[in-house]
């Protein structure tokens, strides 16, 4: 197959606080011709997450740091376009952890069949992906969750935020949210039926607003922001209470080091639990999740929505719009 240009994402700088569109450049590569047993995969869509600015860092982590001036990686939905693998045929549909490029090369081992769901397949990138799992995973694993739990959502409209939500009302919870919009705050209310929203932009108070939206305390707190929601939350957390933290967007780009809460005395006060936890760690709960997923989905018990930037060049802005509240649901770029 001939392929007049294929364009991918290269990281130019580590960025200093908030990445800026000089962070990254757009280089042109050919296409290596396939050897037996290789694929050629066409990505149509990529996701950008909070987590991989902190892979533009250079230190230890649970994953490596991007390298400067070469290509980004994340997750992505193609296409198979041509093939040397049996176990791949043209039309294929597959997942893959090599986002921000057009079009790449393998021997298929990196790759995942989609399977046939009638959804839409951007959707393995989002509510049946990473994000998704996130939500249930942190849940049911790690916060333990229970029918009469009074959960507090962080970050409450994003990717992840919005089916913590979602899960935790159909498991029979009160459920309240942060979002940083009017907007936000209607969509959680209007259509997730969300019990009570805070937005953390317009507050004066937001250890009483969140106090007011959580009249009987918090049981599961899960966390996406870190910060002042977390000092105002230990304060109002329930005995034995259960804190699920997936992210800390409050830090991601911090340029000194950031105060800790002041009241971490509650952990023992309150005999609370607080468990960080990487998704990853917990694939091989994948096909159930998606299994389950899947139903609700059919059942129009789950819905989502998506923020799409179109075209590689987007990928930056897409991504530093992350840090910038822009999107509502998954931020996507459609290849």
């Amino acid at each position: 197959m001939y392929i007049e240009k294929n364009q991918e994402i290269h990281l130019k700088n580590r960025p200093v606080g908030l990445p800026v569109a000089e962070d990254f450049s757009l280089v042109s590569i050919p296409i290596s011709i396939l050897k037996d047993g290789e694929v050629l995969v066409k990505n149509r869509w990529m996701s950008v997450d909070p987590y991989m600015r902190g892979r533009m860092i250079e230190r230890d982590s649970y994953i490596a740091p991007f390298t400067i001036n070469e290509v980004l990686s994340g997750g992505a939905v193609g296409e198979v376009v041509e093939s040397n693998n049996p176990a791949f045929v043209v039309g294929n549909k597959v997942s893959n952890m090599n986002g921000w490029r057009q079009y790449f090369t393998t021997t298929g081992e990196d790759l995942q069949l989609l399977p046939e769901t009638g959804i839409p397949e951007q959707a393995f990138l989002g509510v049946l992906g990473m994000p998704g799992m996130t939500a249930f995973t942190g849940l049911t694993k790690i916060a333990e969750l229970k029918p009469s739990d009074r959960v507090f959502v962080s970050a409450a409209s994003g990717a992840v935020g919005a089916i913590v939500c979602q899960i935790a009302k159909l498991k029979g919870c009160y459920v309240a949210g942060s979002v940083g919009s009017d907007a936000k705050a209607r969509y959680l209310k209007e259509e997730l039926g969300v019990d009570a929203v805070v937005n953390y932009k317009t507050t004066d108070n937001l250890q009483q607003d969140i106090a007011t939206a959580c009249p009987e305390g918090i049981d599961v707190y899960f966390e996406n922001v870190g910060g002042a929601h977390l000092e105002a939350v230990l304060n109002l957390m329930n005995a034995n209470g259960r804190i699920a933290v997936c992210g800390m967007i409050d830090q991601y780009n911090a340029t000194a080091p950031t105060p800790g809460p002041a009241n971490l005395s509650q952990i023992v006060i309150k005999k609370l639990k607080i468990q960080g936890f990487i998704v990853f760690d917990h694939w091989d709960g994948y096909p159930a999740f998606v299994e389950q997923m899947v139903e609700w989905i059919q059942q129009e018990k789950v819905s989502w929505k998506e923020t799409v930037f179109n075209g590689i060049e987007q990928a930056p802005t897409a991504f530093i719009g992350l840090f910038e509240g822009k999107n509502t649901g998954k931020m996507l770029v459609k290849l």
